[in-house]
């Protein structure tokens, strides 16, 4: 390997990279990344981490509101978006300048600028110097898609959302999937009118259909307006500097800033890949192999930008098992079966597994227990919002194949449940379990 700069180059300091780049640093290798805008990626910089803040901050709204029920005056309430900006702005500097660390901890070197793809082991930087590399490993990420319409200069996506200098009372959010829900579900908590525009009549596609069913409901009930099978074909801005929002043959819809969350498309342009024979698949992606290797030997590729499951947790599994495989003596590859994911909408969503109809579609015989509760938070402050559970088991085996759930604390709940499904345990594993009481918990060991 002496007769390259480095042993890895890794393109793109996301949550992927920077696992990838420690731990083949770890394992002795001579390691550099590049990042263009901010070490820790979109996770981190704009995307799940400042998004969970902002949800956090939403919630409190609600238990304002609901404070009464439980004894508490809350006098003199009100909310400063500058506030919860800059500190969400804040923590996210911090986090970043620990993934700083951690990379200079371990020997890797960083370059704060682009970086293309120059040969199957060659490297340039924007400044122009040029490295060599015995592996390229490409962890660049996905980028939100903005749609060709009149006026789209007028409208921000999630990377923006966060630096809004004030905050809207109107806001309009093209799309229904994870990131249109959840920003529709932050906008709304805090006091913001809002209209969901969507191309379809279908929320979260993909999720448990009475668990959208469910959040539909929810949503609405609590003044989220939908709009559908109707995109956006025109945005206008008005002399006061606020939008006129066009879609189908419905009326304008007056905004004060539109949201486009239709979806994010690996990114990819500009990198030269042509220049190490690597070429797009159907959707833009780097097609890889089991390991993660691009048709070039040399070049590699991880995360979102190879389209297979964009979550932050799975591309740190992949960048883990590439640095094992190539520079630990560890070959090993990612298990994508039983993938948990959550939508942290209002109320939030959690899944993994087999949904009711892939479970009959691939198993024919299956049988489905629920539970459809009100939560006991919900009963003390008088909120008639219901939470829903789900478990998809295989009729013949007794297997769970799914569990599906809408309600609060749903996330936190689900990642110790996806536990049981990723290991195989049966529904009678469930029933001899001892419920957690009081607990919404309990719901996953009581469904008879």
């Amino acid at each position: 390997m002496a007769d390259y700069d480095y042993d890895l180059f890794v393109i793109g300091a996301g949550s992927g990279g920077v696992r990838a780049s420690r731990i083949a640093a770890s394992h002795g290798a001579r390691v550099a990344v590049a990042e263009e805008y901010r070490i820790g990626g979109t996770c981190v910089i704009r995307g799940c981490v400042p998004k969970k803040m902002l949800v956090y901050g939403s919630h409190f709204a609600e238990e304002l509101q609901d404070a009464a029920n439980y004894g508490w005056t809350v006098e003199g309430m009100k909310f400063d978006w500058a506030v919860l900006r800059d500190t969400v702005l804040r923590d996210v500097t911090r986090i970043e300048t620990a993934y700083t660390a951690t990379l200079s901890n371990n020997q890797v070197e960083q370059y704060l600028e682009r970086a293309t793809i120059t040969g199957p082991h060659g490297v340039k930087l924007a400044s122009g110097k040029e490295f060599t590399a015995k592996l390229i490993l490409i962890a660049t990420g996905a980028w939100p898609v903005m749609p060709d319409f009149p006026g789209n200069e007028h409208c921000i996506t999630s990377n923006e959302v966060f630096h809004l200098p004030e905050f809207p009372k109107r806001v309009v959010v093209q799309g229904a999937g994870y990131i249109a829900m959840e920003f529709a579900g932050i906008f709304n908590a805090l006091g913001s009118r809002v209209t969901v525009i969507n191309r379809s009549d279908v929320i979260l596609r993909g999720y448990d259909e009475q668990l959208r069913d469910r959040l539909l409901q929810i949503t609405m009930a609590r003044g989220i307006e939908y709009k559908f099978n109707c995109p956006i074909t025109k945005v206008e801005k008005q002399e006061d500097g606020s939008l006129l929002v066009h879609a189908g043959k419905l009326d304008p819809i007056p905004a004060d800033v539109v949201l486009i969350a239709t979806g994010r498309k690996p990114n990819v342009a500009g990198l030269g890949l042509e220049s190490a024979g690597i070429e797009l698949g159907a959707k833009g992606e780097i097609p890889v192999d089991k390991h993660g290797r691009t048709s070039t030997e040399s070049v590699f590729a991880i995360g979102d930008v190879t389209d297979r499951i964009q979550l932050t947790p799975v591309a740190i599994r992949e960048g883990q098992a590439f640095a094992d495989t190539q520079f630990g003596g560890n070959p090993h590859t990612v298990d994508y079966e039983c993938v948990p994911s959550a939508v942290f909408s209002q109320p939030p969503l959690a899944a993994v597994g087999l949904t009711e109809g892939e479970a009959r579609n691939a198993y024919g015989n299956v049988k489905v227990y629920s539970s459809d509760f009100r939560p006991m938070r919900n009963v003390f402050a008088e909120r008639h919002e219901r939470g829903l559970y789900k478990l998809v088991v295989d009729a013949n085996t007794d297997r769970i194949l799914g569990i599906h759930m809408i309600g609060p604390d749903s996330p936190e709940i689900l990642q110790a449940a996806a536990i049981a499904v990723k290991a195989g345990l049966k529904k009678s594993d469930f029933d001899a379990t001892i419920a957690l009481h009081p607990s919404m918990a309990e719901e996953l060991v009581l469904m008879r």
